[in-house]
């Protein structure tokens, strides 16, 4: 089981305070919270990628670059690669290229994302989202997998010929999760390749979820990659603790109540009822994810948010040191307690190059 933050890099003032970082201070912050990520012994670190302001990860591969040159064992991931407006081309030599630099401690999710106007801004139709998704990612997992590659598509134009550089690690193409909400064609994707599936529900009631998820784990037994129960889920969250279950609400209810994505819709009580939100004592954090499990079965990721709605950079850190030190070695423990032999750990560059070598030998 890996545990990890992800983070979406939004610029939004404090509500306490009315004061906004700076885009210097925030992508600076973000690095500081893969750091200690790191540090906590957490095993994944992910950014999501926007291009319009109050958001600065414009660019995660350069980011990500960056954390890795300052980190030794962290997975370094998205938590949005925008499959339908970024090239195939260009993802596939990005990655790979992290992927060297970072000694194979890189995967990435891919999705749609939120923000509707990306895709006239980079010569596409929103109306084209889930046709360019398939497409897309059909030529990225051919860039990946064949040395020279002929393609021919709807919305790019062709290639002849064309060998993506540099080639992935070891001949190893990075691990893809496909990243929805709201989409069992995405679910259907990711079981078709026989990549992972993650499920970001920290905005909906867990049964829409559920059935996100056992979309994909029936559709993943029938394309022949492996029984529902082995099939690869990522699941999102989002907590903010103190050691005090009354004091944790009394902090954060300013960040909830102005956030632009919550604020103005239920309260803080019922958000927490219907959603993974857990804002209370470690004890209450711990209770709520595994919890999980009991809805969506054993699964292989889990990413929390931690630093959105004008939170201070100095409160995210302590938010990790009372994860780290509270929470972290319970959830391991009991995560691990009862989980079949048969159910994959999450996914890695050196367990799927042992996989690799392992059928090229039989």
């Amino acid at each position: 089981m890996q545990f990890g933050i992800f983070s979406i890099g939004d610029v939004f003032p404090d509500p306490t305070t009315g004061r906004r970082q700076t885009e210097h201070e925030r992508i600076k912050g973000m690095v500081a919270l893969a750091q200690k990520a790191e540090e906590i012994g957490l095993d994944v670190f992910a950014t999501g990628e926007h291009h319009n302001p109050p958001y600065v990860p414009s660019s995660p591969t350069t980011l990500l670059a960056n954390i890795a040159a300052r980190t030794e064992r962290l997975i370094l991931s998205t938590s949005t690669t925008l499959i339908t407006t970024n090239d195939p081309v260009k993802i596939a030599e990005d990655f790979a290229m992290l992927q060297h630099l970072a000694d194979g401690r890189v995967d990435l999710m891919l999705g749609r994302g939120n923000t509707g106007p990306v895709y006239p801004w980079f010569g596409q139709d929103i109306r084209q989202g889930i046709p360019l998704a398939i497409e897309n990612y059909a030529l990225l997992h051919q860039l990946w997998r064949q040395d020279v590659v002929d393609w021919k598509g709807r919305f790019r134009t062709p290639l002849q010929g064309f060998t993506s550089t540099p080639r992935p690690l070891d001949g190893v193409a990075p691990f893809v999760w496909h990243g929805s909400v709201r989409s069992p064609e995405i679910a259907e994707q990711a079981a078709f390749y026989g990549d992972g599936f993650f499920a970001n529900h920290i905005f909906f009631p867990k049964e829409h979820f559920v059935r996100l998820v056992e979309l994909y784990r029936a559709r993943y037994a029938h394309y022949g990659h492996g029984t529902a129960e082995q099939a690869y889920v990522g699941l999102g969250g989002q907590f903010f603790i103190r050691r005090r279950s009354q004091d944790a609400i009394r902090e954060f209810r300013p960040y909830f109540d102005n956030s632009p994505v919550y604020g103005g819709g239920p309260s803080l009580e019922d958000y927490q009822a219907q959603t993974p939100l857990t804002v209370g004592s470690p004890e209450e954090m711990i209770e709520k994810t595994l919890a999980f499990r009991e809805h969506f079965g054993h699964y292989q990721r889990q990413l929390f948010l931690v630093d959105n709605g004008g939170l201070p950079l100095k409160t995210a850190l302590e938010q990790l040191d009372l994860l780290g030190e509270h929470v972290l070695p319970v959830l391991r423990k009991e995560f691990a307690s009862g989980r079949p032999a048969e159910v994959p750990a999450g996914p890695t560059h050196a367990e799927r190059l042992a996989k690799r070598n392992a059928e090229e030998e039989k």
